[in-house]
């Protein structure tokens, strides 16, 4: 006995394609869903409950930047001035896009009511310039050859408004302030390991020295300096 069987039609692109749009359907909902949560907790709540906190008393201080006990600069990534830079007795920063224009390469104080990189490139020549004058503007000013002036003296943080520094930089300023100050470096080299901080849970980051922290010990130590 023989048996036939008849060919199934072949389905039509519009068949085929229709069960496709209706997953996609299906899926988009869930995802604009979760965009509009995300949009609102992220975008809106998660905002205002933080600044709602920094308002609560004994904390809006903190938040907003706290002022030095000179007076003359806010805890929060200000590179100090000195009052005359042929006797400069502070630890710097790393440079700023925040720093005013007449600052060198943005070596200066920054503007601690905005934040924010340069966004160049690495492959920019304004960046390479600038990276270039800044090393040669900071050997002069501690008296060291330009390749030991490390990398982040001469690159600027995201931010720009980062007090912290590495401890090679710190450490390059260590003769120099203590010259200014007319401390020794011994004790100079104490506060850098008191200001410094080391890595997340033993293992992320690098070690950091905060030069908010740093200075303002500096100042306890030589009271008066300008």
């Amino acid at each position: 006995m023989t048996t036939t069987i008849e060919n199934a039609p072949e389905p039509t692109e519009e068949a085929t394609r229709t069960p496709v749009l209706r997953s996609l359907v299906r899926q988009l909902g869930p995802a604009l869903r979760l965009v509009l949560v995300a949009t609102v907790v992220l975008g809106l709540v998660y905002p205002a409950v933080v600044w709602g906190i920094s308002r609560v008393p004994g904390l809006s201080g903190h938040a907003e930047g706290s002022v030095s006990a000179s007076g003359s600069s806010s805890l929060i990534g200000i590179d100090p001035v000195p009052a005359n830079p042929g006797a400069d007795p502070w630890f710097h920063l790393r440079p700023s896009a925040s720093a005013p224009e007449t600052a060198t390469a943005g070596l200066g104080p920054a503007d601690p009511s905005t934040s924010g990189g340069s966004n160049l490139a690495t492959t920019a020549d304004k960046l390479a310039q600038a990276v270039a004058e800044r090393r040669s503007v900071i050997a002069g000013r501690e008296g060291v050859a330009p390749a030991a002036v490390p990398d982040d003296a001469v690159t600027a943080s995201a931010s720009g408004v980062d007090p912290d520094i590495s401890p090679d930089y710190a450490a390059l300023q260590v003769p120099r302030v203590a010259r200014v100050t007319g401390l020794p470096e011994a004790q100079v080299r104490a506060l850098v390991a008191e200001a410094t901080d080391g890595r997340v849970l033993g293992v992320l980051g690098e070690p950091t020295v905060n030069t908010s922290e740093l200075n303002a010990a500096l100042l306890v130590a030589r009271p008066g300096l300008r």
